[in-house]
């Protein structure tokens, strides 16, 4: 990219810098400030870095973003006709539905305030025979604004050749313009496969274990927090939508840090105390049940496992953020996420959903309380079907094993009473149902919490486990759905 070309995408940065102010900052009345915007007609978020982008001037004096792909990304345009033909209102006239706050439903205008609200002047006629949102379908439709083409240009150096000293600003000619286009060349193949725009941005993994932490904070759980954006994840954000009402863009990354800064960052650090690194602890967990049965108590292997539990993260990612750390030194000072006090409120109704692998706990009101990821049944030892109701609550279990009523388990074919512990086979909570032998308990292995089958009991991570432990009585119906 030629110098006069970084100058003019800086210049352009610098104009959205200047022309996006904050919520309740005036902007100077200006009719000839600019904004940038997706193609599809959305104020573009992240602005792309210096050499990650060209600047393309059409002969209508537009000036468009192209990526390394040769694809239009985005283009300047006036505030106010943005304003006009994206959705803003007019003095005396209503807001243009379509293009809104959320990027999945699209059915909320922008107002003002999400700028400033001096930050659109009165907007001023727009251009004869110019109609935007015509290009905007079109450009859905086609790949193509009117005037504006997809093209590749010189695969070599992603410009189009001229004169030393000449700018690499591009000029494409409208279509059915008489002159043709500058130095075309050949498109190169694409393979088949590749998509024109990825759907979702990649987000880090930080920026994922923070938006799993508000939404743990929040009472529906994604699981053990481990910075990946899996299918638990998804589940609790569509549980946030059925409470709340609001679709979470996971890559609306400022959203969560703002909401989350109200109770703190995601991120804290803790310092292992002498207690931590006491234990007790056992050396590993026997599969065998007749082993199982032999110790005393069924605790964490390590302080790694307990504090991961206790801050309700995967173990590998705590590993992960503390590389190099004695976990068992007193005074070790690590990094950890913040997750907050538990959730608290009355539950009167459960749904355990199998398909969804989801357990969802309401009020008396019908309001959604929390969700957890769960694990329910399996294809052959399945969970109950219809109503139950939650008989008792019992913290610290202990097991008893019966291969007669319940599974039978390796060669263990007598009964066994195994001791209690976060390592046993129902984690540290029993909530019993009307059902005999089935309950809602945690779990020994929290990181499979949603991906495994279990013996037709439903189980959660130890901590979820808890806290809805925390919010029933004896009593509460769970409905189990298909």
């Amino acid at each position: 990219m030629s110098t006069r070309s970084i100058l003019h995408l800086t210049s352009i940065l610098l104009a959205f810098s200047v022309f996006a102010p904050v919520a309740g900052h005036a902007a100077p009345r200006d009719d000839r400030r600019m904004v940038l915007v997706t193609t599809d007609g959305r104020l573009m978020r992240d602005i792309p870095e210096a050499g990650s982008v060209r600047v393309v001037v059409d002969n209508m004096g537009r000036r468009l973003l192209i990526d390394r792909r040769d694809m239009v990304i985005g283009f300047e345009m006036p505030v106010w006709q943005y304003r006009e033909q994206f959705g803003f209102a007019s003095p005396g006239r209503e807001p243009r539905r379509g293009f809104g706050r959320d990027n999945a439903e699209w059915d909320e205008p922008l107002w003002e305030d999400d700028f400033g609200r001096d930050a659109f002047p009165e907007a001023p006629p727009p251009p004869r025979n110019r109609d935007w949102t015509r290009d905007r379908d079109r450009f859905a439709n086609t790949g193509r604004f009117d005037g504006i083409e997809r093209r590749d240009l010189n695969p070599t150096t992603g410009t189009v050749p001229g004169r030393e000293g000449e700018s690499s600003i591009i000029r494409l000619p409208r279509d059915g313009a008489d002159q043709p286009p500058v130095a075309e060349q050949p498109r190169p193949a694409k393979p088949a496969t590749a998509p024109d725009q990825p759907k979702t941005p990649k987000l880090s993994k930080a920026q994922v274990a923070a938006l799993q932490v508000y939404l743990d904070r929040n009472g529906f759980s994604p699981g053990v927090i481990d910075g990946r954006m899996g299918s638990n994840v998804r589940k609790a954000l569509d549980a946030w939508r059925e409470a709340t009402g609001e679709r979470i863009d996971p890559s609306d990354t400022d959203l969560i840090l703002n909401r989350l800064a109200t109770r703190g960052l995601a991120f804290t650090t803790y310092t292992i105390t002498a207690e931590d690194a006491a234990g007790p602890f056992i050396a590993s967990v026997p599969t065998d049940y007749a082993e199982k049965a032999r110790l005393e108590r069924l605790s964490f292997t390590s302080t790694r496992e307990m504090l991961a539990e206790r801050f309700h993260m995967d173990e590998d990612y705590l590993q992960e953020l503390n590389p190099d750390v004695d976990f068992n030194r007193p005074g070790v000072q690590i990094k950890v996420v913040d997750t907050g006090p538990k959730k608290s409120g009355k539950v009167t109704r459960i749904v355990a959903d199998k398909s969804r692998k989801q357990i969802r706990a309401y009020d008396a009101r019908g309001t959604l309380l929390v969700a957890y990821p769960a694990t329910i049944g399996s294809s052959s030892t399945p969970s109950p079907s219809g109503e139950v109701t939650i008989e008792r609550v019992a913290r610290n279990p202990g097991y008893t094993y019966n291969p007669k009523i319940n599974f039978k388990q390796g060669d263990n074919d007598k009964i066994l009473q195994v001791p209690p512990g976060p390592n046993g086979p129902v984690g540290s909570i029993w909530i019993a149902l009307s059902k005999p032998t089935y309950g809602i308990h945690g779990t020994p292995e929290p990181s499979k919490i949603g991906k495994t089958s279990s013996n037709g009991c439903v189980r959660l991570t130890n901590w979820d486990a808890e806290e809805l432990a925390g919010m029933v009585a004896p009593g509460v119906t769970v409905s189990f759905v298909e």
